[in-house]
């Protein structure tokens, strides 16, 4: 016996990310439905070798579906996730609506799975930010070991994780620097993306941080641990799919950097690529479409008592957000629904 499963958002490119993810984890479905805005209503998607055709989500009836995944923005989760909660589906979130609500569990299976436990105060789970997502994977074997005290993180995010518009604003901008007649204004994005690089995501907060930097320090306290002190500079690259990030880790105890990649190596969700020649590491190219968050540089840093330097990299549709979601799922179904 398997799940009844609803994707909300199906359209987008999480929801469509997440119903390849869930056919190719071959996740115990005994019934899927796509949903979406009346405006993308009879969409066709794909779901395995099924095609789906979505249906209204204003009028769907949650009752009797055990669990939804939701991947459209804060406004609509605002209006519908409780909703779907009320009836008794537990909602799987993708949006930052809930994440700072601390009777809602922020989780990433690889780092705090315990946290499941909580579904229950709402029957809505969160799923992180996409910068947060791969870096805590990172962090928490770490941690376990030798005790963070802080994290000073720049991130090198792609495009897609501002959706579809910003990857046609790239691709167009990019062809309309070698076409006379066709230059594309930036429209997104508040400067051109093309060919360069954008120390903004998301809005400016009176701290002179960004949302998407404040999302990062507040999201890694409460999945990792309340303690660690982060810092966090978040850049937009001309990238389409995958982010990437420069982390400085300083621990309370000393870590070897040949003992730090032997941890990573065994860790749950982590490839460690580090080989300290050309090429020997990943970049965002490498690791669209895989499930693994990359590590690679991992080395000493000499300038403070107890750190370390690595870089990291994930695509941010996958472990960024529908990945996470799914997992979310199988980790709910294994601990708590147990159906499948």
């Amino acid at each position: 016996m398997g799940y009844k499963v609803v994707v909300v958002g199906a359209t987008g490119n999480v929801g469509r990310e997440m119903l390849n993810i869930l056919a190719e984890r071959e996740f115990p479905v005994d019934e899927i439905v796509a949903l979406a805005s009346r405006k993308s209503l009879g969409t066709e998607v794909s779901f395995g070798d099924k095609t789906l055709t979505t249906k209204d989500l204003d009028t769907f009836d949650f009752t009797g579906w055990d669990m939804a995944l939701f991947a459209v923005g804060s406004e609509a989760t605002k209006k519908y996730a409780p909703k779907a909660a009320a009836t008794g589906c537990v909602v799987i979130d993708n949006s930052s609506l809930y994440r700072y609500d601390p009777d809602i569990p922020l989780i990433v299976p690889e780092v705090n799975p315990d946290a499941i436990e909580m579904y229950s105060n709402k029957n809505i789970i969160a799923n992180p930010n996409c910068s947060t997502a791969q870096m805590v994977v990172a962090l928490k074997p770490l941690h376990d070991r030798a005790k963070i005290k802080r994290v000073v993180v720049s991130t090198y995010q792609s495009v897609s994780g501002s959706g579809k518009d910003a990857i046609d604003e790239l691709w167009n901008q990019t062809k309309g620097m070698y076409v006379p007649g066709q230059e594309v204004a930036p429209s997104v994005y508040p400067k051109q993306i093309a060919f360069n690089v954008i120390p903004h995501i998301d809005v400016f907060m009176d701290s002179g941080d960004t949302k998407e930097e404040w999302k990062m320090i507040a999201e890694t306290k409460k999945i990792v641990d309340p303690s660690i002190k982060v810092t966090a500079t978040c850049v937009r690259v001309p990238v389409f799919v995958g982010h990437s990030e420069s982390i400085n880790i300083e621990f309370e105890d000393f870590l070897d950097e040949d003992e730090a990649r032997e941890i990573l190596r065994t860790a749950p969700g982590i490839l460690v690529v580090d080989k300290r020649e050309d090429g020997g590491y990943v970049t965002p190219v490498e690791c669209v479409g895989d499930f693994a968050t990359f590590i690679s540089r991992i080395r000493q840093d000499v300038t403070i008592e107890n750190g370390l330097n690595l870089w990291c990299v994930s695509d941010n549709l996958r472990k960024g957000a529908a990945l996470n979601a799914v997992q979310i799922a199988e980790l709910l179904g294994r601990r708590v629904l147990k159906k499948g």
